[in-house]
């Protein structure tokens, strides 16, 4: 019951992120001709909103992957203490979701790197 929990909740993170990403794209029917066409003119802003930057999205990534691997070693340590209520199923858990967000970020970290590799070894 508790795996089932934390995919929800890891879903919804990802739903969150996907919904800040898509704060670039432009809303449907905005500059649009009656015939589907998009207008050449300028689009009014009608408000200002704080988009958070690449650095900012990978800091809170990177954050979040801290957490988890500090909650991962702080309910190990209370299992080994002895502490009541913590199960090993809940330790093996935490400790494997620490797992998989580390080896993601390191996949990102290495798709970041090759892509600014790709970019160092474009021609001018």
């Amino acid at each position: 019951m508790t795996d089932r929990v934390d995919i929800n909740r890891l879903l919804g993170d990802m739903r969150s992120l996907k919904a800040q990403t898509q704060v670039f794209q432009r809303p449907q029917g905005v500059g649009d001709t009656p015939m589907g066409m998009r207008s050449l003119g300028a689009v009014p802003v009608e408000g200002t909103t704080k988009v958070p930057s690449f650095g900012d999205l990978m800091t809170q990534a990177v954050n979040k992957v801290n957490d988890v691997q500090n909650k991962s070693s702080s309910m190990a340590e209370a299992y080994e203490k002895g502490v009541a209520g913590v199960d090993i199923t809940d330790v093996m858990i935490a400790s494997q979701k620490a797992s998989v967000s580390f080896q993601a970020m390191v996949q990102v970290r290495n798709k970041l790197i090759d892509a600014y590799r790709d970019v160092m070894n474009m021609p001018i």
